[in-house]
């Protein structure tokens, strides 16, 4: 695997890459590497002659300072398991390579990101599209993966795609699950034993809604049923739990079982912060 911590001599190499006609998937990450992202990094190699994996903990996404600093860092670990995978190639550039100067840029997706993560995590969609852009930027690949469980990340820079005319496909891979359901997340290094355990009440939930839903119970019973069951749980706060519209995020009021929607979770566990989500029809999955 060739790692790059610098720009230019990753562009050299990829534009060697492109002379020779060879296909080029994008996986960006922030680290702490876990079989979700393996994933990505598998369906990459399927449909590309190289896969470009990054890790970078990006800075102008997080809108609280503690997080950032406590964000899990294993790039040795990270490091063997991309070695392990088959990927070709590593970006693990500094802040200064990033940044130059503070970066100063903002992007506004109306109301795709005021809703959900947005409205808790305001600046955050910003952030994550300023990165996106450099690095579709810097690496120029054919196709760029990621999952399911940022779902608003996805419809975001799907939007991204469509808006600055990326010349770059979006395949949509399914959010990997631990064996009990719990989401694969680089947060779930945090959690301790026990807070690992009552983390389950995220994906619970989620079964619940799905199947009150299913059987035509009202939405604002379901979201109460959600919030008993999650306050359930001793350390567990749950911050939103909503129904949108699978297209365009839409948060809706109410719902039958032939609309295409989706359910979104976020709440703490402890001080760690999970979100999952889960779509309603089994077609949309």
């Amino acid at each position: 695997m060739e790692i790059f911590k610098e720009i230019e001599p990753l562009r050299a190499f990829l534009k060697e890459s492109r002379h020779r006609q060879l296909s080029i998937g994008l996986v960006p990450t922030m680290g702490a590497l876990h079989e979700g992202h393996l994933s990505l990094i598998r369906v990459s190699k399927s449909q590309n002659a190289i896969t470009v994996c990054t890790i970078y903990v990006n800075p102008t996404q997080f809108n609280n300072a503690g997080d950032l600093l406590k964000y899990p860092r294993t790039i040795e670990n990270d490091i063997a398991l991309l070695e392990k995978g088959g990927c070709d190639v590593l970006f693990f550039p500094e802040n200064e390579e990033m940044y130059k100067t503070e970066g100063s840029l903002k992007f506004d997706f109306g109301q795709l990101d005021k809703v959900l993560e947005g409205e808790f995590r305001p600046g955050h969609f910003s952030g994550v599209a300023l990165v996106v852009s450099k690095f579709f930027n810097i690496v120029q690949p054919d196709r760029a993966y990621f999952g399911q469980k940022d779902f608003q990340q996805f419809k975001i820079i799907s939007r991204l795609v469509e808006e600055l005319k990326f010349n770059i496909e979006l395949p949509f891979i399914p959010t990997l699950r631990e064996p009990d359901g719990l989401a694969m997340s680089s947060r779930n290094l945090r959690l301790n034993k026990d807070e690992r355990t009552k983390a389950l009440v995220i994906f619970r939930s989620l079964q619940l809604a799905k199947k009150e839903l299913q059987k035509g119970t009202s939405l604002t019973k379901v979201k109460q049923m959600v919030r008993s069951l999650s306050e359930s749980e001793k350390g567990v706060r749950l911050e939103y739990f909503e129904v949108a519209d699978s297209d365009n995020l839409t948060i809706l009021e109410n719902v039958t079982t032939r609309d295409r929607c989706i359910m979104l979770i976020a709440g703490f566990v402890g001080e760690i912060r999970l979100i999952d989500n889960m779509f309603l029809r089994e077609d949309e999955s």
